[in-house]
């Protein structure tokens, strides 16, 4: 059997497969809240139970910098992740670990067109270099690189470079923001909680209005969740400007990203964000701000952009490097 997890800042998914050959099929899956365990190593004892498994190999996607696949620092959580220590206590032989990002990169090649909703087709380049974007409880980045073997997943930190504002909306918005943080990144707007933050600037700022009944029902559930379907059905004009402002600078990193590491392999934006906003992808809103990129602008509109659907994909992901460690 092969353990993988995709362990992200609200919410880790883990499960177990069984191999043959390149084919995997899954046995068993559970979603459960981070932050109720104290560490990945409580809560991937639990889901495992005290059943004899005869585990061959695990990976995991963290969300946080990985350093040499061995041990992890979470972000959005405070759990310290160490390979190691998971290895000898669960007594798997290989344990590895990878940053999020990269494990959602690791499944990108093998993601099929069902998976998919293509909103740029583009003119990809065969063997180009791949961009992968997600917005959750954070934001990560990644990327894929042609290589002898095929794709490659590179992990990277991208998410936490400094916003960049590209007019006098988003300046203010910046300097709104300084006041809140010492450091204002893309993660603090690209995100769940950047997207209340973005809604309580314009409120705060006279740029929309809050009323009763919507501060009751922002108040009733999930803030981010709600500021979206408050702004898809229209039933508010502040929800709705919110969510503009917030995938015109989703697209504008996405673009950042795409022209750092040339991707006319295509971006792939995923993130449990992006399925809850499809109508936002294919109204144009994010081309709009990944597109906008000067003298680049017309380069940008030959990059496919495609948006992920499967939620399983940074776990099909880190299932697919446990299949490698296991065969070695």
């Amino acid at each position: 059997m092969l353990l993988a997890g995709d362990v992200g800042g609200t919410k880790t998914h883990l499960a177990l497969f069984a191999a043959r050959g390149a084919q995997l099929r899954l046995l068993e899956e559970q979603r459960v809240s981070s932050r109720d365990y104290p560490s990945l190593l409580a809560l991937v004892r639990a889901a495992l139970g005290s059943e004899g498994r005869r585990v061959r190999a695990a990976c995991f996607g963290v969300a946080g910098p990985v350093i040499g696949g061995r041990w992890s620092q979470a972000t959005n959580l405070p759990w310290r992740v160490d390979a190691q220590a998971l290895a000898r206590t669960l007594r798997i032989p290989r344990v590895h670990l990878l940053n999020d990002l990269e494990a959602l990169a690791c499944s990108v090649p093998h993601l099929k067109p069902s998976q998919l909703v293509t909103i740029n087709r583009g003119k990809p380049a065969r063997h180009g270099a791949i961009a992968v974007i997600a917005a959750g409880t954070g934001l990560g980045e990644a990327a894929l690189i042609w290589t002898a073997q095929g794709y490659r997943a590179v992990a990277s930190e991208g998410g936490h470079t400094e916003f960049g504002p590209r007019n006098a909306l988003e300046i203010d918005l910046l300097r709104y923001l300084q006041k809140r943080h010492r450091h204002v990144s893309y993660e603090r707007i690209v995100s769940g909680p950047g997207k209340i933050s973005i809604y309580e600037f314009l409120r705060d700022t006279g740029r929309g209005t809050e009323t009763a009944a919507l501060r009751q029902r922002l108040r009733a559930g999930d803030t981010s969740a709600m500021i979206s379907e408050a702004g898809l059905d229209g039933s508010s004009a502040l929800c709705a400007n919110t969510l503009n402002l917030f995938m015109e600078m989703y697209g504008a990193e996405a673009g950042n990203l795409a022209l750092k590491v040339l991707a006319t392999g295509g971006v792939y934006v995923g993130g449990g964000i992006a399925p809850t906003l499809l109508p936002k992808f294919k109204d144009g809103t994010f081309l709009r701000g990944f597109i906008d990129k000067g003298r680049f602008a017309r380069f940008m509109k030959q990059l496919p952009v495609h948006v992920i659907l499967e939620q399983r994909a940074g776990l099909l992901g880190a299932v697919r490097y446990a299949a490698r460690l296991a065969a070695r």
